[in-house]
């Protein structure tokens, strides 16, 4: 998806998705969070590397096609810059001038920040584990600490994940993450059982950044 994005979960919906949250972690001693983002980023310089381009090709192709004088090609060359400049304003134009590559490779760096600022990775045994949504992006990653990391492959929170960018393309985020907070937890219950007095390390609730 690269269009505008969405609303982010209203305080009911949180709300769900935290119970969802606290139902899954009773069955495991795995710490899952949940987090959702507008953006992984705003690509302030995807316009002007765009108008560039088009500042530099414009001229090329009316000296070739028109039989404009210079006067007018510089005109033109100037408008279809300005132009450029002025889509590119609108997140939505902004965010399709991005490559899907540097979009990806944005949320992912941005997942893993998140990980280690939200302290994800200082839960005793290392079982904190990450469900991130970049909207904007359509990007949903897993991230898992070092101790769940050993004993779950990261192949096996992809059905996970693309039940989470499923439900994000049909406009369901909350049944989305819901359904992906169950899908983890029932995979983090076969190697890491419940502890005998659960310490619940990391709230159970949903982070939303704008």
């Amino acid at each position: 998806m690269t269009g505008k994005s969405r609303d982010l979960l209203d305080e009911g919906a949180r709300a769900r998705i935290a119970e969802a949250i606290r139902r899954a972690e009773t069955k495991t001693s795995g710490e899952i969070v949940v987090l959702v983002a507008a953006r992984a980023g705003f690509y302030r310089s995807a316009p002007l590397l765009a108008a560039l381009a088009c500042g530099l090709v414009v001229p090329w192709a009316l000296i070739l096609l028109t039989p404009w004088s210079a006067a007018a090609i510089a005109l033109a060359q100037i408008a279809v810059v300005l132009v450029v400049l002025l889509a590119g304003l609108h997140p939505r134009v902004r965010m399709a001038l991005v490559p899907r590559s540097i979009r990806r490779d944005r949320a992912h760096e941005q997942a893993l920040r998140e990980f280690r600022t939200r302290g994800l990775c200082q839960t005793e045994g290392r079982t904190g584990v990450l469900i991130y949504l970049a909207q904007a992006e359509g990007h949903a990653e897993i991230v898992a600490d070092r101790g769940v990391a050993a004993r779950v492959p990261t192949p096996a929170w992809s059905n996970a994940i693309d039940t989470l960018l499923d439900a994000l393309r049909r406009d369901e985020v909350e049944a989305g993450l819901t359904a992906a907070v169950g899908q983890v937890g029932t995979i983090l219950a076969a190697d890491f059982p419940p502890r005998a007095v659960p310490l619940d390390a990391l709230p159970n609730r949903v982070i939303t950044i704008h």
